[in-house]
């Protein structure tokens, strides 16, 4: 008999583990209809908290927009920032002048000008400075569903309840926004970039 439980108890949680990942995909493929068309979205995966969107678009690539010249952003930002240049090591080959800028409460962008694309290219970077927006109007302080209303045009409320992190990559998973959830605020926007090229 107590084999019998043992064995039921077995089965029951195997069938929950299931159902749960089949519910995780079935809400992936629902969000995806609801994807915004100029994030080009290719895929969706949807793990406990985390919501990741892999999108074909330029906003994740370019975050801050285009710019051919840090001033450029600089200036167009209408921030003041804390500049310093230096060098730092890229893929533990190459050593890359690198500008960071940076804000009092420890928000900062590290950039680089890639000589391949001569534009302004992240190497890295973290923000809590509600006064740093976006290409996409996305700033911290935002609700969660103003922040998700940018990459979806419609979507279940429900879906949202328990995602504390959206993480946003490239189609090729150079770069990533991680967008930090704290309750129903945007309480942080990290980015992590993989690239291979300078």
């Amino acid at each position: 008999m107590r084999k019998i439980l043992v064995f039921a108890v077995i089965i029951l949680s195997l069938g929950e583990v299931f159902s749960q990942n089949l519910s995780q995909r079935a809400i992936s493929a629902r969000m995806k209809t609801f994807a915004r068309p100029e994030y080009m979205v290719k895929d969706i995966k949807y793990y406990t908290d985390t919501m990741t969107v892999i999108s074909l678009s330029e906003y994740v690539i370019y975050p801050l927009g285009k710019h051919s010249k840090i001033e450029s952003y600089v200036h167009r930002s209408g921030i003041d920032w804390y500049r310093e240049s230096g060098y730092q090591n890229f893929f533990d080959t190459l050593h890359v002048s690198v500008n960071t800028l940076s804000r009092l409460d420890g928000s900062h962008v590290d950039a680089f000008i890639a000589i391949n694309t001569n534009k302004m290219e992240m190497v890295d970077g973290y923000i809590t400075d509600t006064n740093i927006v976006l290409q996409n109007g996305i700033k911290v302080g935002m609700t969660k569903e103003e922040v998700f209303s940018k990459f979806f045009s419609t979507y279940p409320r429900a879906y949202l309840a328990n995602i504390n992190v959206l993480r946003v990559s490239s189609g090729a998973n150079e770069i990533s926004e991680v967008y930090t959830f704290r309750g129903k605020k945007l309480k942080s926007i990290g980015f992590v970039t993989r690239y291979k090229y300078y």
